[in-house]
């Protein structure tokens, strides 16, 4: 059994369909889904898509490209909300400078702020990052000096130095399909080193199909297929791979109770 840490259930390419998309999911072997928000305004979007459904639960948080429209995120109301019972995580929160839609300062302020709403609610918060890695390991560095809190990097693409420093944080670090592209060498590479015991495997669906569906809209029964390629990477079974990203999953959310 698998676990989709990350998709976006409630995107439109998802929504249409998703009824067969959680139905393709059972059939694959994908146990569980969370559905990551994006905007903390629309959090009862996501409670609710994870209340419909046993297998499915969300986050709560600010994407980085959303953060100029939500600058004065409280801690506060981000820990009240994330104390709803399928709520598991925090985020995604952080820094996009390849797109740079947020002023800089704002971002980092509002990533911040869900740093220590992870803090207080002991839940993991769920990182964005890209293209800002100096910037990322700077922050993570300085609040985790402030007092200890659970967190993985997401879809992670960045550069080994990123992986390392947040590996020395205690952090997770979560591979998608792009792991599964020709040209990712050196992204896996980067897999194969990351210790066991920290390994997650998402979708970040609908973007990011694995090989053999680049190009597609991408969906939480495709996990299967990165996972296969991360067995291959770390030479061990689909099956045996399978079992550790499940149990670091459950680990690290916590609040998700037992399969």
């Amino acid at each position: 059994m698998l676990i989709d840490t990350h998709c976006h259930l409630d995107f439109e390419e998802l929504a249409n369909d998703r009824a067969g998309v959680l139905a393709r999911a059972k059939a694959a072997g994908v146990s569980r889904m969370i559905t990551i928000s994006t905007q903390v305004r629309k959090f009862s979007t996501y409670a609710a898509i994870a209340e419909a459904h046993d297998n499915v639960f969300c986050t709560v948080g600010t994407h980085p490209h959303q953060a100029h429209e939500e600058p004065e995120a409280r801690v506060d109301d981000i820990v009240r909300l994330a104390a709803h019972p399928k709520c598991v995580g925090v985020g995604e929160a952080g820094l996009d400078y390849h797109y740079d839609r947020a002023p800089r300062d704002v971002a980092a302020r509002v990533f911040r702020t869900h740093i220590a709403a992870a803090r207080e609610s002991g839940l993991p918060l769920v990182i964005h990052a890209r293209d800002a890695d100096e910037d990322v390991g700077d922050i993570l560095e300085d609040e985790m000096g402030k007092g200890a809190f659970k967190a993985l990097l997401h879809c992670f693409t960045a550069s080994r130095r990123l992986a390392e420093r947040g590996l020395a944080l205690g952090l997770h670090v979560s591979f998608s399909g792009v792991v599964t592209f020709k040209n990712s060498d050196e992204l896996r590479a980067i897999a194969r080193d990351v210790p066991m015991d920290r390994l997650l495997v998402e979708t970040d669906a609908p973007f990011l199909a694995p090989v053999p569906y680049r190009g597609k809209r991408n969906e939480p029964a495709y996990v299967a297929s990165t996972a296969t390629v991360l067995a291959e990477i770390k030479s061990v079974t689909p099956a045996a791979l399978a079992a550790a990203t499940t149990a670091n999953a459950l680990r690290l959310f916590s609040k998700m109770p037992p399969l």
